[in-house]
């Protein structure tokens, strides 16, 4: 079978690489065309080279094109997936220092709290141009496949006000799921069935069976503690585990940035974090690893290359949903995941309008929710907060009413938890100016913005973060991981 699919910020060239060659896996998908586009033409040349070699080592009819001109990708394609940051590495580092000025420390920074929100109000004007090329030339009634966080704000925009039949994928529930099986001794994870629901990054294991044996949360707790290293990595997710009732999906340092309890104080930070790695609770963890990782694709392009002369392994193929949707909806093949729609009723405690993160099964009909799930009280009281900031968030992104925005910033649970109304007033403005160039919709509402900051007369903090590791330079890694390669 032949149709094109088109692969938005395909400069990404690890990931598109992992997409492409999940997605020729699948037998019946030797004759699709892939049409990559990004706003690096430079990329766009590394990972074009890289998929050809992989078709020509396979001895493939599959057509790649690379373009920046992303209605040129779009027109005639089936299915678009995109993996895009807008503002990039300088914008996101206004995420996470502004408002560490106020007190507000995250580790991520990626799907509420204010680093979060702010990435929403830039991504969701580009989400919907991306639509309306969708609705114009793509091939008619087209699927959005969305992996680009804000999860849940860029699909809400999407559906809602893109009108584009979209579903917002992740990899958290695969990663939740791997733990448990590793703790609670799982030869395989087959052997392991679950249930998790809730909204992306905040998703709970409501239904755990080992071996058609249910697990409860004692037994869990009990194997996570016994764990020798998650007991130490985990240590806040585990807190939470043992309060809630049940594991979430989220790493302990995402999980600590949807939560007003855990971050809030200085002192507490490192009482709940581990330092091993960027993802257990670092200050700005994910903005020092990607500020420091950015540019290996290029010093391992060479590598990169030679690895794609080898022939694809369907063994190797990863749990990413997208190859596994699209080889569902083209062969009817069944297909069960954990899929980011609008809720209508899926969840029966959550808002009908929110973006939800559930089960459902995938064939040729399309994606079928699993309905009738009800989340444990503290879970649905959890995510409905995190739900209204979304919400706000997504109507002032559309409006471009400052306002509403400062009203969601306010309301987030980490930022209510650490800063003043009138901290979080001055901070929002500040964030806005910084990040104007990536924000038309409130370009009116900038110099009023600017007004207030030159008279404001609230105190901010030279303040690191409570847990944060030195940056090394580009220069340093590279070094380091050359004498590591040498040694081995």
């Amino acid at each position: 079978m032949s149709f094109k699919i088109a692969i938005i910020g395909a400069g990404s060239v690890g990931f598109t690489k992992k997409l492409f060659t999940d997605i020729l896996c699948v037998p019946e998908f030797r004759d699709v065309e892939f049409a990559l586009t990004d706003l690096s033409e430079h990329n766009l040349e590394m990972i074009k080279a890289i998929l050809d070699r992989i078709v020509e080592a396979n001895g493939l009819p599959t057509k790649v094109t690379a373009t920046t001109d992303r209605r040129q990708a779009l027109t005639g394609a089936r299915y678009i997936i995109s993996c895009v940051r807008v503002g990039g590495l300088e914008a996101y580092a206004d995420d996470i220092r502004i408002p560490l000025k106020y007190g507000i420390d995250q580790c991520v920074g990626d799907t509420i709290c204010a680093g979060g929100i702010l990435y929403g109000q830039r991504n969701i004007p580009v989400i919907l141009d991306f639509c309306k090329d969708i609705r114009e030339v793509a091939e008619p009634g087209a699927k959005f496949l969305n992996y680009a966080n804000p999860m849940a704000m860029n699909t809400w925009a999407a559906i809602e006000y893109g009108k584009v039949d979209t579903v917002g994928l992740c990899h958290g529930v695969q990663h939740g799921a791997e733990q448990i099986a590793e703790v609670l001794g799982a030869k395989s994870l087959s052997e392991l069935d679950y249930v998790c629901s809730g909204i992306n990054h905040q998703t709970w294991f409501i239904d755990l069976r080992l071996n058609g044996r249910k697990i409860g949360k004692d037994e869990l707790v009990a194997a996570f503690e016994a764990h020798p290293v998650y007991s130490q990595q985990e240590k806040l997710r585990i807190d939470v585990l043992k309060r809630f009732g049940v594991y979430s999906t989220e790493s302990n340092g995402h999980l600590s940035e949807y939560l007003p309890w855990y971050r809030k104080r200085p002192e507490e930070i490192t009482r709940w974090i581990d330092m091993s790695d960027w993802i257990h609770g670092e200050t700005g963890g994910y903005l020092r690893h990607s500020t420091e990782t950015r540019n290996w694709f290029e010093t391992e392009f060479p590598q990169f290359l030679e690895s794609a002369a080898k022939p694809i392994d369907p063994a190797k193929r990863s749990n990413e949903h997208a190859s596994h949707i699209l080889e569902a909806l083209e062969t009817n093949r069944v297909y069960r995941g954990h899929f980011n729609v609008k809720n209508n009723g899926v969840i029966a405690n959550l808002p009908s309008d929110a973006i939800i993160e559930s089960p459902g099964f995938v064939d040729r009909f399309g994606i079928n929710m699993v309905s009738g799930v009800t989340l444990p009280e503290a879970c649905a009281a959890t995510c409905i907060a995190s739900i209204n900031v979304q919400r706000m968030s997504v109507h002032a992104a559309i409006s471009g009413d400052i306002d509403l925005l400062k009203l969601a910033v306010l309301h987030d649970p980490l930022v209510g938890a650490v800063a003043t109304p009138e901290e979080v007033w001055q901070m929002v403005d500040e964030m806005v100016v910084a990040q104007a160039r990536w924000l038309p919709q409130y370009a009116d509402a900038v110099p009023a913005a600017k007004e207030r900051l030159s008279k404001s007369k609230v105190q901010t903090r030279d303040w690191a973060g409570a847990a944060r590791r030195n940056v090394r330079s580009i220069e340093e890694l590279r070094a380091e991981k050359a004498a590591l390669k040498q040694a081995v």
